[in-house]
């Protein structure tokens, strides 16, 4: 009776975040300028064009939650936006002055409370899910990298190594006999860490673990190692099951901040890829950051040597 009652209210929440989604995008579509200024942003070309741009995606959620039998999970596309706006609202407070600067402060404050109750609604949608295996995805990726086996398998095998390339790695430790402690970064400069095992190690060919029980996430996965056709190097191919802490709602809010795990995979490969060719990941227009906003950032056009 009582899980019933949080399953109703949480969703209850979320469809009223649906009538405000929907309520705050019709406004900025049909008065960016007047909403610019009482934001403290401004009414410059560049605020009215942008605007009516979040406006379509407050739309977006509207509909999203409006139309779902259960919208709680999907109250996570709404912090995914939240993120977002309070990294836009950061921005506009440090080069304001005066009264647009308090407008400003005053928006900030109220956008930051719509999102602990987004965050809230979306934690409780979590809890009453527990982790469900139905969840679980499964996802592949491979490259072809132009070293000796051997080599690459060793570079792999030390754990250690991983978050060289590995952006979403904070830290990979080895404890003995097979085991290995993993941190990793989440959304909204969060964490998760879990606990890894070693199934199955075939020396220059595979490595398979899985994670232990009680994890933040449930992992399971492989990379094998074969010679690639007519003397190219090594062909690395990896497969990964897990289960996204958010279940799909997660999924679907990684997809909306370009980090999607099949995506996540294929860039991580590619950086490997520069690892052991070069010895180095190589930031340039070229290099394979995805296209979340923070690691666009980071890159920078390609100088040619002095």
């Amino acid at each position: 009776m009582t899980h019933q009652h949080t399953e109703d209210s949480a969703d209850r929440t979320a469809r009223g975040l649906g009538w405000f989604s929907t309520a705050l995008g019709l406004a900025q579509i049909t008065a960016p300028r007047a909403l610019s200024r009482l934001s403290g942003v401004d009414d410059s070309p560049d605020a009215r064009a942008v605007m009516p741009l979040i406006g379509a995606r407050e739309l977006g959620h509207g509909a999203l939650l409006l139309g779902s039998r259960r919208p709680a999970p999907w109250v996570w596309t709404r912090v995914a936006g939240d993120a977002l706006d309070l990294t836009l609202l950061g921005r506009v407070l440090r080069t304001r002055t005066g009264d647009r600067q308090r407008r400003a402060a005053f928006t900030t404050a109220a956008v930051a409370g719509i999102t602990a109750v987004d965050l809230f609604t979306a934690l409780r949608s979590v809890r009453r899910g527990g982790g469900r295996r139905s969840e679980s995805m499964h996802t592949n990726a491979s490259i072809t990298v132009n070293r000796p086996r051997n080599e690459v398998y060793r570079y792999w095998h030390a754990f250690e190594n991983l978050p060289s390339f590995m952006l979403h790695l904070k830290e990979v430790r080895t404890e003995g006999d097979g085991l290995s402690h993993w941190v990793a970064a989440a959304p909204l400069k969060k964490k998760v860490e879990w606990d890894a095992e070693v199934v199955e190690d075939l020396t220059g060919e595979l490595i398979s673990w899985r994670s232990l029980k009680g994890s933040d996430v449930d992992n399971a996965g492989s990379v094998r190692f074969g010679d690639a056709p007519g003397g190219r190097g090594t062909e690395v191919r990896v497969s990964l099951d897990f289960t996204p802490p958010a279940g799909k709602a997660g999924t679907a809010v990684a997809r909306l901040l370009g980090e999607h795990p099949e995506q996540q995979m294929r860039d991580d490969l590619r950086r490997f890829k520069q690892v052991m060719e070069v010895g180095e990941v190589v930031r340039s227009e070229a290099s394979p950051e995805g296209p979340h906003t923070g690691r666009l950032a980071k890159q920078y056009p390609a100088q040619p040597h002095a």
